[in-house]
């Protein structure tokens, strides 16, 4: 007779209702089937019958009014174990606001903040003194701080992380690697210099939008999920949905079953690291 199943911690999904706040992000047609609502009541039941026993839900905007409302929402869900939300890193009183987020309801669930770098125009955003300030503070409160930025951001956030080593940095979708064109470098090299760095941990999520949406194979991402698994090891690795966003190329399920066969090398104990014991060690959930 089979064990029973090894639990699943989905690292990382968005929520968003559009009628509460726009999403400014999602325009033209690549992305208009997201122009809707994406709510828990979505989300629940496709998570459960992929086996995922708790989520980490991630902001999508730079809105401090977000923030408090996934952090209710985590109050009153059985599913939502952490959230990363957003607060203004370069802000005097970014240390202020953090204990108050800390106090509202749901307010144990914060587990980390999130900036869209990506969509910074300079590349060194993460190493300006002001942002230092602030993410010395993130770390000062105990909380993670999650790195979504684009291949020619990783060089920053390798500074950023070596001026820090007392804030853990999650990064997310393994630094959104080329996968649509093939090519591994200089992404990789970038990678691994910021693995190098003791504080690092390494989402395995995003793949599948980075690849082209309606030809990609499991094989398509097996060079960058490797190359990832290479540098982070088991340990500072885990799984992310980044549902709804990859149901641009996948749904829930096959991505989970994606993130499976590229672990397909790895022993037992490396794989639940992956799918549940990294994240639950990061992100503090409970």
């Amino acid at each position: 007779m089979p064990g029973p199943r090894p639990r699943v911690v989905d690292a990382h999904h968005h929520v968003w209702d559009l009628s509460v706040r726009d999403q400014d992000w999602i325009t033209g047609e690549a992305l208009a089937p997201l122009r809707r609502d994406f709510t828990l009541a979505d989300l629940e039941p496709e998570a459960r019958a992929a086996g995922v026993s708790a989520t980490v839900l991630v902001q999508t905007v730079t809105d401090a009014a977000e923030t408090p409302e996934l952090l209710a929402l985590a109050a009153g869900s059985a599913l939502v174990a952490g959230v990363v939300g957003w607060s203004d890193l370069t802000a005097p009183g970014i240390a202020d606001t953090l204990a108050a987020l800390r106090e509202l309801p749901g307010g144990d669930r914060l587990a980390g903040l999130r900036h869209q770098v990506q969509g910074e125009p300079d590349p060194d955003w993460l190493t300006r003194p002001d942002v230092l300030r602030g993410l010395a503070a993130v770390a000062d409160a105990g909380l993670v701080y999650d790195l979504v930025v684009l291949p020619h951001q990783l060089p920053a956030a390798v500074r950023a992380a070596a001026a820090l080593p007392g804030l853990v940095f999650v990064l997310d979708h393994a630094g959104k690697p080329p996968v649509a064109t093939g090519r591994t470098r200089p992404w990789a090299d970038d990678l691994r210099a910021l693995a190098a760095l003791p504080n690092t941990v390494c989402k395995l999520s995003g793949l599948v939008t980075e690849a082209d949406p309606h030809t990609w194979t499991p094989e398509d991402l097996r060079p960058y999920a490797e190359t990832a698994v290479d540098a982070f090891g088991p340990d500072r690795l885990m799984f992310g949905s980044d549902w709804p966003v990859c149901r641009l190329a996948a749904t829930y399920t096959e991505v989970l079953d994606t993130a499976r066969a590229l672990l397909d090398g790895l022993a037992d104990h490396e794989r639940d690291a992956v799918l549940a014991t990294t994240a639950e060690r990061v992100y503090g959930l409970r």
